[in-house]
């Protein structure tokens, strides 16, 4: 799944190449966990991890995790920005990153951190983008990427084939692990920390090989302190790779999971199969019959384990590139919560967190062929290798915000697709789902691709397109408020602490994290 982050650093990928040596991919044997015998078809913190909670009335202080807040929720409840000041913002200062970016800057501390494409961590004070100190480039990835803080730590991708921890107050190294396990296989993903854990994925994706026959991707949990490997999860069920490990390869994560702090576990999205839609010797994905477990499914894994709790399949055989890698946990009105899921092929899916069974379905987006089991020759098909949601959610108040990409992809049935669908073809979309129901509650195009994601400051919905214009939405009706053009295309997404906005601006000259604030 060379998802979503490839395409979009595509227009960025070969300068980087030509200044970034990769680094040399080393061996390591990941460990396959058993599955249970019947399943079901959000370092060391010692503080609060992001002041985001449902019922937040105050400013949030930070956004330390990706996604706010465990549960990936998005949201800054409390914020001065809202819909009657959101035209004041303006931009306060801009921190080039020294390469591209395509991650959510973490604030935490008074410390704004982000991770350039080169490997480079770099770290700039919230009230003035002055850099604090940058740490050294450790070599080339495709993205997604990015920075997670913890304690007296900092945590990034090494390069293209591990992870690093940094000493937060000088980004010097503290250690590095290699989690690859060939040379062809990358990380992708930026790292989520909970209770001493740092978590991560592989995937059979680098700029050493794309789904190259026998790779696979694997979930890891290493120990924050040390880098020791604590578990793993091999994301592929069995080990001849579906009957064909010289042709198949798939699996893998690239957007952080979700946790379950009551439950005890962890929710992560898994990624396709390859080949797709097929090869000459093997048309739509013949060389990989069967479902292809866990490919396009949600895995609930123990936190402390990694034993797998339960999982559920979205799309078995998937032969169009159709990622389900976002994961959330919603709460509901009624006291309850629900996991939610999304992904590459337009499809929202709101899941029982204990049975794991799924409690409904709801299609957003411009669908066209896609439900085809197999092409019978050149075939539009909505959406593409590109398209659907590619960018993470957010959700406030039972309801599910996503950002939807109408790109299409011609395809054929003996042929890979592994370099996207056609962006700049016509609007996107925003929606609003209901998360107890599945019901869509608005649905408003955009011009332009949200490449993005979404997030919620009390009424507002705020999005970013890939060129560069800044969206803002009324969160009750949909309706578009407010847009601002920012200096760059945008590919990454955006945390907001206090009356602060956090973009980064992946595709400018440099690139930039820009700090848009309110007045006063």
């Amino acid at each position: 799944m060379r998802t979503v982050r490839i395409l979009l650093v595509v227009a960025l990928l070969t300068a980087a190449c030509a200044t970034d040596d990769p680094l040399e991919n080393l061996a390591s044997t990941p460990t396959t966990p058993a599955p249970p015998s019947s399943i079901a078809d959000e370092p060391v913190s010692e503080e609060p991890a992001a002041d985001v909670a449902p019922d937040a009335t105050t400013a949030p202080r930070d956004w330390s995790l990706p996604g706010a807040d465990y549960q990936n929720s998005r949201r800054a409840i409390g914020s001065p920005i809202e819909a009657s000041n959101v035209e004041l913002l303006s931009v306060r200062w801009s921190a080039p990153a020294g390469g591209p970016l395509s991650t959510v800057p973490i604030v935490a501390d008074g410390v704004v951190y982000a991770q350039a494409g080169n490997g480079a961590v770099h770290a700039v004070d919230e009230a003035t983008g002055s850099e604090i100190w940058s740490s050294a480039p450790t070599g080339f990835n495709i993205g997604p990427f990015g920075a997670a803080v913890d304690g007296e730590r900092v945590f990034a991708v090494y390069g293209s084939t591990g992870l690093i921890a940094l000493d937060r107050s000088s980004g010097e190294p503290v250690w590095t692990t290699e989690i690859t396990a060939t040379p062809t296989t990358g990380i992708d993903i930026q790292p989520l920390v909970y209770d001493g854990l740092v978590f991560a994925s592989t995937v059979p994706v680098s700029i050493g090989g794309i789904y190259v026959g026998g790779d696979r991707g694997v979930l890891h949990a290493l120990d924050a302190a040390t880098g020791e490997v604590v578990w793993t999860f091999d994301t592929v069920l069995g080990d001849d790779l579906w009957g064909n490990p010289d042709v198949n390869s798939g699996g893998g994560s690239w957007y952080p999971p979700a946790i379950d702090e009551d439950r005890g576990l962890i929710y992560w999205g898994v990624a396709n199969p390859a080949p797709f839609p097929g090869t000459a010797e093997f048309p739509n994905g013949s060389s990989r019959p069967g479902p292809n477990l866990y490919t396009n499914s949600v895995v609930a894994l123990d936190i402390e384990t990694g034993e797998l709790a339960w999982y559920h399949q979205v799309i078995p055989h998937d032969i169009f590139d159709r990622d389900l890698v976002h994961t959330m946990i919603v709460d509901l009105d009624d006291g309850s919560d629900i996991v939610v899921t999304t992904g590459k092929a337009g499809i929202v899916v709101g899941i029982d967190p204990d049975a794991g069974t799924p409690q409904w379905e709801t299609a957003v987006g411009r669908h066209e062929n896609d439900e085809l089991e197999a092409l019978t020759g050149e075939t539009v098909v909505y959406p593409g290798t590109y398209g659907g949601v590619l960018t993470p959610p957010a959700s406030a108040d039972g309801t599910v915000y996503v950002a939807t990409i109408n790109a299409p992809s011609t395809l054929v049935p003996d042929a890979t697709a592994y370099f996207g669908s056609d962006l700049f073809t016509g609007p996107g979309e925003i929606v609003a789902i209901d998360a107890a129901s599945g019901d869509v509650r608005w649905a408003t195009a955009v011009d332009g691709d949200p490449l993005g994601g979404v997030a919620v400051v009390n009424d507002l919905l705020l999005t970013a397109l890939l060129d560069g214009t800044v969206v803002a939405l009324d969160r009750e009706s949909g309706e578009i408020v407010h847009e601002v053009a920012a200096p760059g295309g945008v590919n990454g997404w955006m945390s907001i602490v206090g009356d602060t906005l956090y973009l980064p601006v992946g595709q400018a000259n440099p690139p930039a994290i820009v700090a848009y604030t309110l007045p006063g």
